[in-house]
């Protein structure tokens, strides 16, 4: 028990000790500092803007920036659907996989494009390496650039500047960030035994049966395994994604693969307090999130440690909840991989969700309402902050303090903009289909009966909705109806929010700064950040609570009343 909650512990302190300096580059990076990678990247990021005709130094208004992200993901979109339906024909295909239905070649699309990567398939078998690298290994970086550059440009417009300019954002964002790190990280993995090859399935004789010949996947695994967790990405190789040994084979790489996960956007909240000139209240508010975020390890962990109680019984003394699980990895580090990816939006897992505790049901499935905990790739610290201006406000209205954050009067338009980001359009994009969903039997696909059915349901579209794609899998979701519907609620999860944010972004952006008086409302100290917190969890307890009372918390009462 106690290495278990000492590998947890590690984990994060790595975690906090490369904030700072992440933090600080990414600062400098989009505040167009000087950086050692300047000599050879300035001429690289010259030709490509003279090749596209981007003009990378003309800002952009919150309209012009949502336009460009829209036009771009668009043009991706059509481009990785139409590398599915001709994969068939294309190079690089040593198993000649044919072209996946329409319906799961456009719910792919939309997902990877989205930076959710929520797999109906499996990737050994439904796409080719070219489909892996030249499609989904591409949108990989460009969807989890367009997310950093909503984040800048939300940061700018928070701090009084311009927004920016998209493009320019986005070529950073590969160029300094995600690239450079993506490479050093593939070769670590390489050495720690992850496969990079693009030779067909090897074929080897079975130890059962020597005359019996089994073929074993395989593929260029590492390089895309680094940009899944680098980039919140979460999309698999293989159909059991980190949980694969080629994906992720030892104690090294589970750890790699977390704190690759959790840098960006720890760094984010850094760096924002780089450009507020306040890096009190960045610290402040990286303490809140973390403090959730290991409440949320210590519930999951304690769940999966303890056992299920009726398993318990029958072997006559407590075991660890290892269903689901790699030996491996075990109960400490798959209950902290599945909160890190679920609190961030990545999605890869190395255990599987569906047979976890009610425990780690009850905060995987908090993670995808809040969106916070870190939340999804840039995305999520732009919802942080979201959440900062709403309590400030309602806290001014308690105590008839000016509602104003980093000396900006937060207005109707903002508490307009702010609530219908966070208190509605998360709900639509979650609560509609799932109750569609379980009202037509027929199409739910539900594999288990009563309260985790409802779970697995729920979790399938706010896993779309949170831009996450993790699963509680056993649900039959390679259907048209779920490939449809999940991918309404992955464009709504994804481009609504984006438009609503850099919109507040602009707003704030315009408006002249107030001196601070005696009855300004300082949101650098530990009593509003606290607010804060409260503000969260009560915000996403009044909407999501009845879910999580018909589903985890439900269970978990059968699960004891069965034992008692």
């Amino acid at each position: 028990m106690l290495q278990g909650w000492m590998q947890i512990a590690l984990t994060l302190l790595i975690v906090v000790a490369i904030t700072p300096w992440f933090g600080n580059y990414m600062a400098r990076v989009f505040q167009d500092h000087s950086t050692l990678l300047d000599p050879v990247l300035n001429p690289v990021e010259r030709f490509l803007y003279a090749l596209s005709g981007v003009r990378a130094r003309e800002d952009m208004t919150g309209w012009q920036y949502a336009r460009a992200i829209l036009y771009s993901n668009l043009v991706m979109a059509v481009f990785i659907f139409t590398v599915f339906m001709l994969q068939g024909l294309l190079p690089f295909n040593p198993t000649g996989i044919g072209a996946p239905t329409w319906d799961l070649a456009l719910h792919t699309a939309i997902s990877f494009v989205t930076n959710t990567n929520q797999q109906h398939y499996s990737g050994e078998t439904a796409f080719s390496y070219f489909s892996q690298f030249a499609a989904l290994g591409f949108m990989m970086f460009t969807s989890a650039a367009t997310g950093i550059a909503v984040s800048m440009a939300f940061i700018r417009g928070l701090t009084g500047r311009p927004l920016g300019n998209f493009y320019s954002d986005l070529t950073r964002s590969i160029t300094r960030v995600l690239l450079p790190i993506s490479i050093a990280g593939a070769v670590i993995l390489m050495a720690a035994g992850i496969p990079e090859t693009l030779a067909g399935p090897a074929v080897v004789p079975t130890l059962e049966d020597p005359a019996i010949r089994q073929a074993i996947a395989r593929g260029p695994v590492a390089h895309y395994e680094i940009i899944k967790e680098l980039g919140e990405n979460g999309g698999g190789f293989f159909a059991i994604n980190s949980a694969h040994p080629f994906e992720n084979p030892n104690g090294f790489t589970n750890l790699i693969e977390i704190v690759a996960l959790l840098s960006v956007p720890t760094a984010l909240i850094y760096t924002y307090g780089i450009f507020a000139n306040s890096l009190k209240q960045a610290w402040l508010v990286y303490g809140m999130v973390m403090a959730i975020f290991v409440g949320f390890i210590i519930i999951t962990a304690i769940g999966e440690y303890q056992g299920n109680p009726a398993v318990n019984t029958l072997l006559g003394g407590q075991q660890p909840n290892l269903e689901g699980k790699e030996i491996r990895f075990g109960w400490a580090q798959s209950a902290l991989f599945a909160v890190a990816t679920t609190g961030t939006m990545c999605g890869a897992v190395n255990a599987l969700h569906d047979s976890f505790m009610p425990n780690g049901g009850f905060v995987t499935l908090s993670n995808l309402f809040l969106q916070i905990v870190w939340g999804g790739q840039g995305t999520g610290t732009a919802y942080l902050f979201t959440y900062l201006i709403l309590a400030v406000f309602v806290t001014g209205l308690m105590v008839g303090r000016t509602p104003e954050f980093l000396g900006r009067k937060i207005e109707k338009r903002e508490v307009v903009l702010a609530s219908f980001l966070l208190l509605l359009v998360h709900p639509i994009a979650i609560l509609i289909p799932s109750a569609i969903t379980l009202a037509v039997p027929d199409v739910s696909g539900i594999s288990n009966p009563g309260f985790h059915g409802l779970s697995q349901v729920v979790y399938e579209y706010a896993s779309a909705a949170a831009n996450n794609g993790s699963g509680f899998e056993g649900l039959g979701d390679a259907t048209p109806w779920w490939n449809l519907t999940a991918s309404f609620s992955l464009l709504v999860g994804r481009y609504v929010p984006i438009i609503g944010l850099l919109l507040l972004a602009d707003s704030l952006s315009r408006k002249q700064v107030v001196p601070m008086t005696s009855g300004t409302l300082r949101t650098d100290t530990r009593l509003f950040t606290g607010v804060t917190a409260g503000v969260i969890l009560i915000l996403g307890a009044l909407t999501f609570f009845p879910v999580l009372a018909l589903g985890p918390i439900a269970e978990a009462f059968q699960i004891a009343k069965g034992i008692g």
